[in-house]
């Protein structure tokens, strides 16, 4: 994990998926498992998209990419991504993040989209329009 102080500019993260700003005062600290996303797909240009779906994976206690049809845990949508974050240059070191888990979310907006299952698994938490 990079836990070292670094100074970054950033471009606008792209957040249009938020449906409001309720819940994003209260997100969660989360550490990504970089190797279950793809380059160039979830993390273009060098950055983590905000609104990626998230899992917890089991045996690890990381997050990574929702997948409906995994078993590791992540077929269990807990999250997304709050605001994008800087990927690493290889996939095997994982990084700090925010995860919203509670709010609205504009499914026609999010950099991945998210099955009928998922949005199950997060309701009463978050209100998909």
């Amino acid at each position: 994990m990079e836990l070292s102080l670094t100074t970054q500019t950033f471009g606008v993260d792209d957040q249009s998926w938020l449906g409001s700003e309720h819940g994003t005062q209260a997100t969660e600290s989360v550490t990504l498992d970089t190797s279950t996303f793809t380059a160039g797909t979830h993390y273009p240009a060098g950055y983590f998209k905000s609104g990626l779906p998230l899992g917890k994976i089991t045996a690890t206690g990381k997050y990574g990419l929702y997948n409906s049809a995994a078993e590791d845990g992540t077929e269990t949508l807990v999250g997304f991504l709050f605001a994008a974050v800087k990927a690493p240059a290889v996939n095997t070191v994982d990084v700090g993040a925010a995860m919203l888990v509670h709010g609205k979310v504009r499914t026609s907006r999010l950099p991945v989209a998210v099955d009928a299952a998922g949005q199950a698994d997060v309701a009463g938490s978050i209100r998909f329009i």
